[in-house]
C-alpha cells in the first residue's frame, strides 16, 4: 500500500503533466479549477492518468460526480445547495471537504470541492 506521500507524489506528477502547471503548484488544499485552471474536458483526461498511474478503474462520475448541484436537480434554492444536497454531496462524495462547503453552500463555491487532497483520499481509499 502506498504512504500518503506517495500517493500525493503521484497525483502531482499527474496534475503537472494534465494541466501543464509548476508542481509546486499542486498542493493538498489547491482547487483544480480556481487554482490549477482545470477545465471540464480536464477532468476526463486526470481520470485516465489516474487509471494508468495508480492501476485502478474509476467509473464515470465516481471521482467527479456531474450535475450534483445544478438548478434542476433539486438540490439548489436561492443559490444555494439545501441540507438534502448537503446529504447527497457526503453520499457521492465521501473523499471531499463537505464539512467545509456545508459552512457557505453558494452553488459558485461548488468546484472548491474538487482539490488535490480529494483526489489523493479518493485514491487512496481505492488502494485499500
Amino acid at each position: 500500500m502506498a504512504s500518503a506521500d506517495e500517493i500525493l507524489d503521484k497525483v502531482r506528477e499527474t496534475l503537472v503533466d494534465a494541466l501543464g502547471v509548476d508542481d509546486d503548484e499542486v498542493t493538498p488544499t489547491a482547487t483544480l479549477i480556481g487554482d490549477l485552471g482545470a477545465e471540464s474536458i480536464d477532468f476526463l483526461d486526470i481520470v485516465f492518468r489516474l487509471e494508468k498511474c495508480f492501476d485502478i478503474k474509476i467509473p464515470r462520475g465516481e471521482l467527479f460526480p456531474e450535475n450534483l448541484a445544478t438548478a434542476d436537480s433539486g438540490f439548489v434554492k436561492d443559490g444555494k445547495v439545501t441540507a438534502d444536497g448537503i446529504q447527497q454531496l457526503r453520499t457521492r462524495m465521501p473523499h471531499a471537504d463537505i464539512d467545509a462547503f456545508a459552512k457557505d453552500p453558494a452553488i459558485s463555491r461548488i468546484s472548491d470541492l474538487f482539490t488535490v487532497g480529494m483526489i489523493c483520499r479518493f485514491v487512496a481509499a481505492r488502494l485499500k
